[in-house]
């Protein structure tokens, strides 16, 4: 793959302007595809504090991008320069597509967006949440236009991962969907695959199962985190092992989605593990925080 490949050659999908509320690592992800496919990007922290670490998350990652040659210097800055920040969601007014990114937690998200439904002028704009597991009808609830509320489920990390879960709920107009899909295949080079809304989506609804059943094995002492990683990785010729990625995912996100999924199904394989839910008690939310089932420096 050359330098330039796949950069700047959006397709006109009518969607220049976007919007992300939330700049944590799939805010952060979203916003750097966004913007190194040549769209306008701004985005919604909640304090300069968030700005300064989003700014050096999307900074260090266009960098690992870069000496890795898959983009040059003059793509790293201009990529940085259709970034810019805001710490008001007014600034979010003459989006096209608005995609919160914000913590999983339902009453926050449906908060944002009732704000979002009156702050954004567009009357076709689109609003996204990226939720894992939260119900995309009872967020679009919140506002006067359901029918142009879809999930966008990105993965991590979203420059690399080439996944995203198009979520259209019963009330999402079908033409929605339609422009959502286009955006995702046509201006960010990504593979849609649209998925049910219901808790867990499609892949996690798959992949929690098997993440739980490890914290399981080790809280029973079957055998250490790096002998269940190993084994996974060795034979199952996976990237990463159960425990090394509930690290990256974040213990806490972990157990917010295993519980929406216990919540929605009531299927014992989904509630999270006392071991889990006693790490997050005490702090140790993986790569994040220092420290999960491995420690990082």
């Amino acid at each position: 793959m050359s330098a330039s490949e796949g950069l700047d050659t959006v397709e006109d999908t009518g969607i220049r302007r976007v919007g992300i509320v939330g700049c944590g690592l799939m805010g952060s992800g979203i916003a750097e595809v966004c913007a190194r496919r040549g769209l306008d990007v701004r985005i919604v922290t909640s304090s300069e504090e968030s700005t300064l670490r989003g700014r050096r998350r999307i900074a260090g990652s266009l960098d690992r991008a870069l000496a890795k040659e898959k983009i040059t210097e003059a793509e790293r800055d201009a990529t940085l320069r259709r970034i810019e920040f805001a710490n008001e969601l007014e600034a979010l007014s003459d989006r096209q597509l608005v995609v919160e990114a914000v913590h999983e937690h339902e009453p926050t998200k449906r908060e944002l967006f009732a704000t979002l439904d009156k702050v954004v002028q567009d009357p076709e704009a689109i609003l996204a949440t990226n939720t894992s597991s939260l119900s995309v009808v009872r967020l679009a609830g919140a506002t006067n236009r359901p029918g142009q509320v879809v999930g966008l489920h990105f993965f991590n990390p979203v420059p690399i991962l080439p996944l995203v879960e198009v979520v259209g709920s019963i009330l999402t107009e079908e033409r929605t969907v339609a422009r959502a899909e286009e955006f995702l295949t046509g201006t960010l080079g990504k593979t849609a695959i649209r998925s049910p809304d219901r808790a867990g989506f499609l892949v996690n609804a798959l992949l929690f199962p098997y993440l739980l059943s490890a914290v399981r094995m080790m809280e029973s002492g079957l055998a250490t985190a790096e002998v269940i990683d190993q084994g996974i990785v060795l034979a199952c010729a996976h990237p990463l092992g159960p425990l090394r990625l509930i690290d990256l995912i974040g213990l806490d996100t972990t157990v917010s989605i295993a519980d929406s999924l216990y919540d929605e199904f009531k299927e014992p394989l989904y509630a999270p593990p006392p071991l889990l839910l006693r790490m997050v008690e005490g702090g140790l939310l993986g790569k994040k925080s220092g420290r999960g089932f491995y420690v990082y420096t």
